[in-house]
């Protein structure tokens, strides 16, 4: 009985560890923003492990990332621009940058 206890514990913080980035994962879904995005591979839009390493270090980033993803714009990936969002609010924007940065 007394490594039973130890274990659920291991187990329940194992199996909340990935919860932030499916939720996240799931938002941007839920956005659209999978239609042209993907985690490792660019598709129409660059892939998020390629913006996470552009903007490393990068402390204002966060603010104007997000602002580009209700905004839209272009001009960094190449020619093709980014729509706006309308139906991404502010929170979810920060949210989703944060989720894309730590890719």
């Amino acid at each position: 009985m007394k490594h039973r206890v130890p274990s659920l514990l291991l187990a329940t913080a194992c199996a909340l560890l990935p919860l932030p980035a499916l939720a996240d994962l799931a938002l941007a879904t839920a956005k659209n923003c999978m239609a042209c995005h993907n985690i490792d591979k660019k598709v129409v839009g660059p892939a998020y492990k390629d913006v996470a390493a552009k903007y490393r270090g990068d402390k204002a980033a966060p603010a104007r990332l997000a602002a580009k993803v209700m905004e839209g714009g272009g001009g960094v990936w190449g020619v093709v621009k980014m729509p706006s969002n309308p139906q991404v609010s502010e929170s979810e924007a920060k949210k989703l940058v944060a989720w894309v940065l730590s890719q």
